[in-house]
Parts: structure tokens; C-alpha cells; sequence
């Protein structure tokens, strides 16, 4: 009872100035209830639920199924008792796909165009801006003109499919770090991610990169649209698995050496803060760096 009411608390705050934040946290009560009672005790607490959203804000029930979908399809994973990996990324594809679903059938039943309405967006913000640059010749770096807006929306434009991508894995990510201790606190077992020490990723990782280094030289100054979204989005994609097997040797080097993980977390930010660090973890990929120093430790 105590969940289907924070799930009906979650979706009434959409219409509130918090709703930015509280869409993060919307699959955490159905991920909640989906794993811990059975399937008809669930449609029991979640009918109840719909239907007084439906009575107060009839909109929002659509917004409930959206990211009801996702909830079923992680509370079936942890059910099955399936790697916290595989968990995340099966709720991880399934957002990505609801996002290219509502993008298509935007597109196919409505006329939306996203290039259009992305330019429009640019067009509402820097329009201030401009203005104000006119009004004071202090601020005339401000001033935006239309060829300079439809650089950034086709910039923008460019790389929405990592985007996609990478808001779909945060938002799995967020969900299982916050359901699975409550699932252990009720004494239903879910299995943890591996230890940031042992964070590894594929060698062919490389090749990837390689290539996506090839296809950005090759077609960098092309009129080819969608190699140069893949270049925009593949490059990084890929700089941001470095980051990870960066951070993944790192809290291993602590590790190895007994260190406290407060210094491997000190490490860490400026991997994440400063460009061209994610260049270890492509050493770490091809050089036995952990076996170096596993090596050196005896």
C-alpha cells in the first residue's frame, strides 16, 4: 500500500514544477511492486492508482503506461534473477525503443518533424539573447543570427541518437541502484553489479574506435547526413566505455595496492572532468596493464 501510494504521489507531482525530477524516480514504484507480489496483486494496487490519475489528470495516464512498460520488463528480470548488467540493459533498450516508437509514430500520424521543432526551440531561446545583445554592445558576442541557429540545430540534430542512448542507460542505471537495496531490505535477494575493480570491457572496443576515427576522416566534410551522425555519435559513444574502463583500472590499481577507496574516487573525477584521461582505459584494453600490476605488487 505504502508503494502504490508513492507511485500515485510520483505521477500527480508531474503536474508540478518537480516533475524534471520526479520522472527520473517513476519506474522505482512499479519496478517495486511488479517484483515483490505476484501478477494479480499488482494489477489489484495498480488499477487504483490509474484510476484516480485518470479522474484528476486523464493525460498523465498515458505518461504512467510509458513508463510502465519499462518497470514490467526490469521487474521480470529481477524475478528471473538475471545479472544486474543484463537487468539494466534490458530497461535501457526497452526506453530507448519506447523513444524511437513515440518519435516514429510522431512523425506518421501527426506530421511532427524534429528537425523543425528543434530549430523552433533554438530559435525561442537565442531570440532573448539576441535582443539583449543588441540592447548592450557589451553582450554583442550574444547575438545570434538565423544561419548560426540552424548550425546548432543541425549540431543538435546530430547527436540526439546518443543522447537517447545515454539517457535511456542513466535512467535503468538510477532505477536498479535505488530498487535493488530496497528489494534486499525486503529480503528479496537481487544481484549487485560486479565491483568497479572489475569493470573490463571487449578489446574490440579498439576497432570500433578505429573505425569510427576512419569513417570521421573519410566523411568529416561530406554532405553525407548520416555517416556524419555516425561519427557524431559512434566517437562519443566509445570515449565514454573508455571513461568506464578508466575508472574500472583505476579502482583496481587502489584495490590491488590496499589503498582507501576514497582515493580511488579522488581519481576518478578528474577522469571524468577532464578530456583525453579516457585514453588509459584504451591501454588498459590492449596492454595486460592489470597484470602488470598485479606483477609488481608480488
Amino acid at each position: 500500500m505504502a508503494w502504490s501510494v508513492a507511485y500515485l504521489l510520483l505521477l500527480l507531482s508531474l503536474s508540478t514544477p518537480l516533475l524534471i525530477i520526479t520522472t527520473l524516480f517513476l519506474i522505482i514504484p512499479a519496478v517495486v511492486l511488479f517484483t515483490t507480489l505476484s501478477t494479480r496483486q499488482f494489477i489489484m494496487h495498480l488499477v487504483p492508482v490509474l484510476v484516480i490519475v485518470g479522474l484528476i489528470t486523464p493525460v498523465y495516464i498515458l505518461l504512467a503506461v510509458y513508463f510502465l512498460i519499462p518497470a514490467l520488463v526490469m521487474g521480470r528480470w529481477y524475478r528471473k534473477r538475471a545479472s544486474a548488467m543484463s537487468t539494466i540493459l534490458a530497461g535501457m533498450v526497452t526506453i530507448l525503443g519506447e523513444f524511437l516508437l513515440l518519435l516514429l509514430l510522431g512523425t506518421a500520424l501527426f506530421n511532427f518533424d524534429l528537425s523543425t521543432y528543434v530549430n523552433d526551440m533554438l530559435q525561442m531561446v537565442t531570440s532573448p539573447l539576441s535582443d539583449l545583445g543588441t540592447v548592450n554592445p557589451l553582450m554583442a558576442d550574444l547575438n545570434f543570427t538565423s544561419e548560426d541557429v540552424n548550425t546548432l540545430s543541425y549540431m543538435t540534430i546530430q547527436i540526439i541518437p546518443m543522447t537517447l542512448i545515454v539517457s535511456s542507460f542513466m535512467m535503468a542505471v538510477i532505477t536498479h541502484s535505488i530498487v535493488r537495496p530496497i528489494l534486499n531490505s525486503m529480503d528479496y535477494a537481487v544481484p549487485r553489479l560486479k565491483p568497479a575493480r572489475e569493470w573490463r570491457l571487449s578489446r574490440s572496443f579498439i576497432w570500433y574506435y578505429l573505425l569510427g576515427v576512419v569513417i570521421n576522416m573519410l566523411f568529416g566534410a561530406s554532405d553525407s547526413s548520416f555517416m556524419l551522425m555516425i561519427s557524431a555519435n559512434l566517437l562519443p559513444l566509445l570515449r565514454i566505455g573508455f571513461m568506464i574502463q578508466t575508472i574500472g583500472f583505476l579502482f583496481f590499481l587502489v584495490y590491488e595496492r590496499k589503498w582507501s577507496k576514497i582515493v580511488a574516487i579522488l581519481l576518478t573525477v578528474p577522469v571524468l572532468m577532464l578530456p583525453g584521461l579516457w585514453i588509459i582505459g584504451i591501454i588498459d584494453m590492449a596492454f595486460p596493464l592489470r597484470e602488470l600490476v598485479t606483477k609488481s605488487k608480488r
